[in-house]
């Protein structure tokens, strides 16, 4: 076989894995309303993509305070938790195991989203940065509308979080979740935390490299203690610097971060890497000081080729390999590795988010193999 590691199976803290194919989480927006509710599309979507030997979920608030974008689910009510039982059966059904991405957007928000005013490590509103609402335009399109400036979040909103962070894991173990993984990347709320630029705070969890992991590491040590260490994943986006988030210490205090991350014993860290044409290549050194640092999975996910996915395994630099479109258009993307098969693309960039029917969401075809004919079927 041409990609021999991709196809091994894989024993993540306890789940078997078919292989080493995860499917990287996407929002799509596609929740019903009123409630942000999961839904039986949503179902038939993840459902199709079981494919993968583990999928993380599109992002999915604690809050509605921790929200950011129009349509996309939540996991802290009873109407979503049932919601989301759908998309776990489904999956479970097809062998494959998926886990809860849980997500606060802290200052990437708007009142015009959620109602609320949105809330940080400090007061900095993030500049040039959009989020976006459906405003009842004919073509579904979404509308994109600015960030708003934050509160500074006080030890109070700091602890309340940390408790929804809570709440929403062992809702989503309630659920059906084989784990959750905790969202710390692209410039959200425990991200805005972890960087000197947008975490100006000079209590406890700012000023030095280790009081801004403080809540990252109290959120990811009370989840673990709430539903397990075993089924606790963390994502982190060293490289990305979009949102308004470049700073120079990042990469120091996410190697700092690991090796805390380590001490807790969690399943596993997510990078989520560039996946723009000219986007920064993480270089191997980081890889191997994060390799050094955390002992458990880690997993890669940023636009890998079978190629790059292949000897990153082999280099003993990551374990398991995330992908994002390339599920998205092409439900059976594993498939179509194993048979160097031609690949679905995103059929209307219009449908990427939100649309609430199955055109660009549940209708790329599958790949259908007959008589040795490699052949589209709708």
């Amino acid at each position: 076989m041409k990609y021999q590691n991709l196809f091994q199976q894989y024993n993540l803290s306890g789940n078997q894995l078919k292989s080493r194919f995860l499917m990287a989480p996407m929002t799509r927006s596609r929740a019903s309303q009123p409630g942000d509710i999961p839904n039986a599309l949503m179902a038939e979507y993840y459902a199709q993509r079981s494919s993968a030997a583990i999928i993380i979920t599109e992002a999915t608030q604690i809050s509605l305070q921790g929200m950011g974008y129009a349509n996309t689910p939540g996991i802290y009510s009873p109407q979503q938790i049932e919601g989301w039982k759908l998309i776990t059966d489904a999956v479970h059904k097809n062998g494959s195991k998926i886990f809860l991405q849980l997500w606060h957007v802290g200052r990437v928000s708007s009142s015009k989203v959620n109602g609320l005013q949105p809330i940080a490590p400090s007061a900095i509103i993030a500049q040039n940065t959009s989020v976006y609402i459906f405003d009842g335009a004919a073509n579904g399109d979404a509308t994109f509308v600015p960030t708003e400036e934050p509160k500074e979040m006080s030890k109070a909103d700091i602890d309340k979080v940390i408790g929804e962070f809570v709440q929403g894991a062992k809702n989503a173990i309630e659920a059906g979740f084989d784990g959750v993984e905790i969202h710390g990347a692209n410039g959200y709320l425990i991200d805005q935390f972890l960087r000197s630029n947008s975490n100006k705070r000079t209590d406890e969890y700012g000023g030095t490299k280790e009081n801004r992991t403080r809540f990252l590491i109290e959120i990811t040590a009370a989840v673990a203690k709430a539903v397990g260490k075993e089924k606790t994943g963390v994502r982190l986006s060293p490289f990305i610097s979009f949102k308004d988030m470049n700073d120079p210490e990042i990469l120091e205090t996410i190697i700092l971060a690991a090796r805390r991350l380590n001490e807790l014993e969690i399943a596993y860290i997510h990078l989520c890497e560039a996946d723009w044409d000219d986007a920064p290549q993480i270089p191997n050194d980081f890889r191997t000081a994060l390799r050094s640092n955390f002992k458990n999975t880690i997993i890669a996910t940023g636009n890998k080729t079978p190629e790059e996915g292949e000897k990153l395994i082999d280099d003993d630099l990551v374990d398991l390999i995330g992908y994002g479109r390339k599920f998205l258009t092409n439900p059976d993307y594993p498939e179509r590795v194993k048979l160097d098969a031609v690949l679905n693309e995103i059929s209307d960039n219009h449908t990427l988010f939100g649309g609430g029917t199955a055109r660009g969401y549940t209708d790329y075809p599958f790949l259908n193999v007959l008589n040795g004919n490699m052949n589209l079927n709708g």
